[in-house]
């Protein structure tokens, strides 16, 4: 069984209730939510766009290793999965 929440062919998308935008005033990707505002790095927000519920984590992890030169699945997997648990991030099979 795997330690993540969500797997390699898993169809993650953002929640109706979050949405991610860009931060003129802190010049940085931003996650919403109700009453709460998440601070993103480049790699997290890479990430979280393709997150539509088309994508599989799988096409995720490829389309980063295309663009950076490695990328570790289980980085991924692990942020993501932390993102399932807050609720921000659902998978579009379920």
């Amino acid at each position: 069984m795997s330690p993540f929440p969500v797997g390699p062919p898993g169809r993650p998308r953002l929640a109706r209730h979050v949405r991610l935008s860009y931060s003129q005033a802190r010049q940085r990707p931003v996650l919403l939510l109700p009453e709460t505002v998440v601070v993103l790095n480049t790699t997290g927000a890479e990430i979280l766009s393709r997150c539509d519920g088309e994508h599989t984590v799988r096409d995720i992890v490829s389309e980063l290793g295309a663009v950076y030169r490695s990328v570790p699945a289980d980085e991924v997997l692990g942020f993501l999965g932390g993102l399932v648990k807050r609720r921000c991030v659902e998978l579009a099979d379920e």
